[in-house]
């Protein structure tokens, strides 16, 4: 799409991936993010500015309309449709499906949400593969509904000189020869996503390939050039250095990863006093335990070594008695000394005064009946 009486692009807007995807995430009711169609630059309005700032920047955007896109804002829907999405398509125990379910339907859907897929480290990887793969539809979806010719810098295989050259001489139609190159690889790319495949991609058929472990390479991306920013927008270029899909967020509350985490780590400070505590007790019992355990086997191992010495003392002695008989006592003799004495089996003798009275058995005679004659 030609604007009339702007400086026109001779080459595909370079925008940076990353980039967009921060600013669809954070884009909502209170906050403006605008797409610039002539050099591709991204501005806020950041309501913290003063007034002044603000209603020059309100004038240039009404003066400007056709120049400046409004990014689209992410409503309730499209955040349930997300994670609705994600736990039907990537989320396999059932368990955990459920409890995210319930979770998707509570207030804050999208925060707790996130805590809760923070918490399980092997959802967290699937949950941003997901959410890159997704948010970068919708991207594509909105440009092309935009008719912008574009690419994306992360996904661009030139040398960075290069890149950084074609940035320089977006507007200039006389260029170096390797410039002139550049330009003819950054169309042929800018087909692609127009194609039916950017919206639709297909798995790869054929035998996947050899599973090897993944070096995630940061991209070397080149500086920003931008050389028609009015000046009523310079104070709200949006540039943050967005390199990787998982520094994006979801979260409208949370400009970066780092707070999402230290949000995360602080809402869950209770629960984690609460787990220290009752492992603390624990620990505490545990000790208790064996400082008692230890103490039985100090004194079961030195009645032990005293029936080791005594029994080895007389092993020594029976080995001498055999040279000269007659010496030492035998092992059970010393054994005895130190197992409990059994029980006699034969009555203790009671004195005199004090012994049962015999009791002799008599014979009992059986008479025979009188007959008589």
């Amino acid at each position: 799409m030609t604007l009339s009486g702007y400086p026109t692009a001779q080459n595909p807007l370079i925008l940076r991936y990353h980039r967009m995807m921060d600013a669809f995430a954070k884009s909502d009711d209170e906050r403006d993010f605008y797409l610039d169609r002539v050099e591709g630059f991204i501005f806020f309005a950041d309501l913290d500015k003063n007034q002044k700032e603000l209603d020059d920047l309100d004038e240039e955007i009404a003066k400007n309309k056709e120049r400046y896109c409004l990014i689209p804002k992410m409503t309730f829907y499209e955040t349930k449709k997300f994670m609705e999405g994600f736990v039907n398509e990537k989320v396999y125990d059932i368990d955990t499906k459920e409890k995210l379910l319930d979770v998707i339907q509570s207030k804050e859907a999208r925060e707790n949400f996130l805590e809760f897929i923070y918490d399980h480290l092997t959802e967290l990887e699937k949950w941003q593969q997901y959410y890159h793969e997704r948010s970068r539809i919708r991207i594509i979806e909105w440009l092309r509904q935009q008719e912008i010719l574009f690419v994306f810098e992360e996904d661009l295989d030139l040398p960075r000189q290069l890149v950084e050259k074609l940035k320089r001489h977006i507007f200039d139609v006389k260029v170096p020869k390797d410039v002139a190159q550049g330009r003819e690889a950054l169309v042929t790319k800018a087909k692609t996503y127009y194609s039916n495949e950017a919206l639709n991609p297909r798995p790869k058929r054929g035998r996947p390939p050899k599973q090897v472990a993944k070096v995630e390479i940061e991209p070397q991306l080149t500086m920003d050039m931008y050389t028609t920013v009015p000046a009523p927008i310079r104070l709200f270029l949006y540039l943050p250095e967005v390199n990787s899909p998982a520094a994006v967020t979801f979260s409208a509350r949370y400009d970066t990863e780092a707070d999402l985490l230290a949000s995360l780590r602080g809402s869950s400070r209770i629960k984690v006093d609460a787990k220290l505590e009752a492992l603390s007790q624990r620990l505490e019992s545990l000790r208790h335990l064996s400082t008692r355990l230890t103490t039985i086997q100090d004194v079961t191992s030195e009645k032990e070594q005293k029936l080791i010495k005594a029994v080895s003392k007389e092993v020594v002695q029976e080995e001498n008695e055999e040279e000269t008989p007659g010496k030492g006592r035998r092992i059970m003799d010393v054994v005895k000394g130190f197992l409990p004495r059994k029980r006699e089996k034969a009555k203790e003798e009671l004195p005199a005064d004090k012994k049962a009275p015999v009791v002799k058995k008599v014979t009992q005679i059986h008479k025979k009946p009188f007959k008589k004659k």
